[in-house]
């Protein structure tokens, strides 16, 4: 699910809800997100229902 647009919800701690239009990506799968210039990389753990990761 290469380039797919996701949008953070809710930070929690460690844990960052993100929610897709369409498919989720699989778990176990890396999500790229830019925090002011600085590249985060984050996790797929769990799949919440309601499109979000």
């Amino acid at each position: 699910m290469a380039n797919a647009v996701g949008k953070i919800t809710q930070v929690i701690g460690a844990v960052v809800d993100v929610q897709f239009e369409d498919r989720l990506p699989e778990i176990l799968n890396a999500l790229e997100c830019d925090n002011n210039g600085n590249n985060l990389i984050l996790e797929v753990a769990q799949h919440l229902g309601e499109n979000t990761v």
